[in-house]
C-alpha cells in the first residue's frame, strides 16, 4: 500500500522553473517505481516521467525530455519533478503514482490527489 501526496504546485511564468514533490508513506515506498502523470483540460492523461525504485532509470516523455528531471531519495520517501524552461502547454494537474513494479513497466496502482501547475505567458 502506498499513500502519495503531491506538493509544490502553483503559478509559474513561462520559461521559469518549479519543483514538485511527491511524498510517500508506508513501508513499501522504496520498492516501487514512481511516475508523474499530468492532465490538462480537454486533453488525455500523459505520463511525463518515471523513475525506478533504485532511482537509476529515469524515463521521460518526448514533450518534457531535456527540460524536466525526476529524482528520488528513498531515505526521505520522496520523488521530485524538477520542471525547467516551462511552457504554457505544461499547464495541467500533476499527479504522482506508484507502479506495481520496481521498474517503470509495471501497472499504475496508487495515485495521489494531484496538484495544479499553471504556466503563465
Amino acid at each position: 500500500q502506498l499513500d502519495l501526496v503531491e506538493s509544490g504546485g502553483g503559478l509559474v511564468p513561462s520559461g521559469g522553473s518549479m519543483t514538485l514533490t511527491c511524498t510517500g508513506s508506508g513501508p513499501d515506498f522504496n520498492y516501487y517505481a514512481i511516475t508523474w502523470l499530468r492532465q490538462a483540460p480537454g486533453k488525455e492523461r500523459e505520463e511525463v516521467a518515471c523513475i525506478s525504485s533504485d532511482g537509476q532509470r529515469p524515463q521521460y516523455s518526448d514533450s518534457v525530455r531535456g527540460r524536466f528531471d525526476i529524482t528520488r531519495d528513498n531515505s526521505k520517501k520522496a520523488v521530485w519533478l524538477q520542471m525547467n524552461s516551462v511552457k504554457v502547454e505544461d499547464t495541467a494537474v500533476y499527479t504522482c503514482a506508484g507502479r506495481t513494479s520496481d521498474l517503470c513497466g509495471g501497472f499504475i496502482k496508487w495515485r495521489g490527489q494531484g496538484i495544479q501547475v499553471t504556466v503563465s505567458s
